[in-house]
């Protein structure tokens, strides 16, 4: 999702697509596709998937924000609250480091569909490693 880096799968697996991204403001803006293969035995999407976009939208921000030198990201914790079901369709992300410094940051994400905001996560990223060669 991110620019000049290979496309992971699980952001094709999403439908992730980079809206905006401010490395110096350390926030990131993204879309998903959910499809009815996300769906639940309820019809909505299955609390899984919409962990998996906000745990992409916590570590590709991160991830943006170490550049070129830096290596992979994992997140730590990942912790979620969800607010409202999610239908199939677009879902938009939102994510922001709130502090941290080099290797370690914490960052706050949210989803939201048609203006109702469906899940929140707060979590802990770590860079690690480096790509450099």
């Amino acid at each position: 999702m991110l620019p000049g880096r290979p496309e992971p799968p699980i952001a094709t697996l999403l439908g992730g697509r980079l809206l905006a991204l401010d490395t110096t403001a350390g926030t990131l803006a993204a879309e998903y596709e959910a499809t009815a293969a996300f769906l639940n035995p309820a019809g909505t999407v299955q609390g899984g998937m919409l962990a998996a976009m906000l745990d992409d939208l916590c570590a590709a921000v991160v991830d943006a924000r170490a550049g070129e030198g830096g290596g992979g990201v994992v997140t730590l914790t990942l912790n979620l609250s969800f607010l409202a079901p999610a239908r199939p369709g677009p879902l938009q992300g939102r994510s922001v480091i709130v502090g941290g410094g080099r290797s370690i940051c914490y960052v706050e994400a949210v989803l939201a569909q048609a203006g109702t905001e469906v899940a929140r996560a707060t979590a802990c990223c770590r860079v690690i490693g480096s790509r450099a060669g």
